[in-house]
């Protein structure tokens, strides 16, 4: 029985720590930095810029380097050092703002903005 129990809990303890930081942290302010700081380049994920070039899931898909593999650093990175016509926030906004509104993006762009 003690044995089920530690194994268990190994399971629980590594199911707790291999869940991404960023999914499994609260964004409550995300939404709003983004319309602080994003809508009005990319108001409802689109990009009033370059059209093709949204925060749509499709889209993100296409040209976010590294987005299979881990999509909410790269869109870290995205944000932080900016890219084109988008510009680098990381001078601007801390490092838990840039995780909250890169987590709220990912989360809309999942669900289809």
């Amino acid at each position: 029985m003690r044995i089920l129990i530690v194994l268990l809990s190994a399971i629980a303890l590594f199911r707790l720590t291999s869940i991404h930081p960023a999914l499994a942290a609260e964004t409550p302010n995300g939404a709003k930095i983004f319309n602080d700081n994003c809508a009005a380049c990319h108001i409802g994920g689109g990009n009033i810029l370059i059209s093709q070039k949204t925060l749509k899931k499709e889209a993100l898909l296409k040209y976010l380097e590294n987005y299979e593999r881990d999509r909410i650093q790269a869109i870290i990175h995205q944000v932080q050092n900016g890219k084109n016509a988008m510009p680098a926030f990381k001078n601007k906004l801390s490092a838990e703002e840039i995780l909250e509104v890169a987590a709220y993006v990912l989360q809309q762009s999942e669900q289809g903005w």
